[in-house]
């Protein structure tokens, strides 16, 4: 049997040019959704029928975060992406793609690591009577993860 608790999640993102914001469970977050993007495997079929397949490396994907706007994760993101505009104003790129993630399932040990991180552009924001959530996206180079530990 597996079990699963948002609480039990732990993680880290950090960029060189800003430090780094450690969390666990309760941060704000309502979730991280990882996507991978690289297709692996590719199947053509010949015009004999024979079919040729392909394996492609690669482990390139996003990372969503569900945050609340009132959260220390999303004003720390904010800060980040305000931060790494400014030098890419000024010329400077070399941190723009520094972005690093690590989320850990502590009962099961499950794991992400995502590194070479850029955000495609700051969140939409919503003004209303009633504060909400902001999804930020950022696409990274690598995605390694590894599976539970079997029961």
């Amino acid at each position: 049997m597996f079990l699963y608790s948002f609480k039990d999640t732990a993680g880290a993102i950090s960029n060189p040019a800003f430090g780094q914001f450690q969390f666990s469970g309760q941060i704000g977050a309502g979730e991280f959704i990882v996507s991978m993007a690289t297709e692996r495997t590719t199947m053509e079929t010949m015009a004999d029928g024979a079919i040729v397949g392909s394996s492609i490396a690669g482990r390139s994907g996003t990372v969503e975060i569900q945050v609340a706007q009132t959260s220390d994760l999303h004003r720390w993101l904010l800060n980040l992406f305000n931060l790494l505009e400014a030098a890419q104003n000024a010329g400077s790129v070399v941190n723009w793609f520094g972005t690093s993630l690590t989320l850990i399932n502590q009962v099961d040990g499950s794991q992400h690591i995502c590194t070479g991180g850029a955000f495609p552009k700051i969140p939409d924001k919503t003004y209303a009577a009633q504060a909400g959530r902001v999804m930020w996206r950022i696409m990274f180079a690598d995605i390694a993860n590894s599976a539970p530990m079997p029961a």
